[in-house]
């Protein structure tokens, strides 16, 4: 499994790897507070997105991640991130994590299409057996969203991680098998009719 940046096109979003260009974009759109609530870290300035950009490529030189920005097809707009991470090659395993849509994409397919993209991309190509979404305890939109993909829910892993804050973040853990693939890619396609 060979993990590598790829751009993925989808009817409203593509998913292009990330560059160190698109800082100050996802900085226009990505400054929100609500957005970084329970993130390990606040990003509040487009310093702060730089930051989180550089963390994304230096993972990905490392082999640990695979960073995309979201552009919805309509207009080009850089609408939000995601990302391949904690890639395990050996054990054909990897999540799908770090993702955010500036508030006024939410709920309206953008993620949906991103992710049926990615798990596409995941199972398809790659040939992932196991695609993992972790979570905190407290999101509980990102729980129900997580669900609604069709992933099953495993576990919770009490004070798994640290924010930068020292707030303990209860991670609860999710993932699509390779055997439920296509009953969760036909419930996707269904969701964007």
């Amino acid at each position: 499994m060979n993990v590598l940046p790829v751009t993925l096109s989808g009817r409203y979003v593509r998913l292009e790897p990330m560059t160190i260009d698109h800082a100050e974009p996802l900085a226009k759109v990505g400054l929100h507070p609500e957005l970084w609530r329970l993130q390990p870290a606040p990003v509040e300035t487009v310093e702060d997105m730089r930051a989180y950009v550089r963390e994304a490529l230096d993972l990905q030189r490392r082999g640990a991640a695979v960073p995309f920005v979201i552009v919805e097809q309509a207009g080009g707009e850089i609408i939000g991130t995601t990302r391949y991470m904690d890639i395990a090659p050996a054990h054909r395993r990897l999540e799908i994590g770090a993702t955010w849509l500036t508030p006024s994409r939410q709920r309206t397919g953008a993620n949906t299409e991103a992710k049926l993209l990615l798990l596409t991309h995941a199972f398809e190509t790659l040939g992932a057996i196991r695609v993992v979404f972790k979570t905190e305890v407290a999101n509980g939109p990102s729980r129900r969203a997580i669900l609604r993909l069709g992933a099953v829910e495993e576990g919770t892993f009490r004070q798994h991680l640290v924010a930068t804050s020292g707030r303990r973040r209860d991670m609860v853990y999710f993932a699509i098998l390779e055997s439920e693939w296509p009953a969760v890619r036909e419930r996707l396609r269904s969701r964007l009719r």
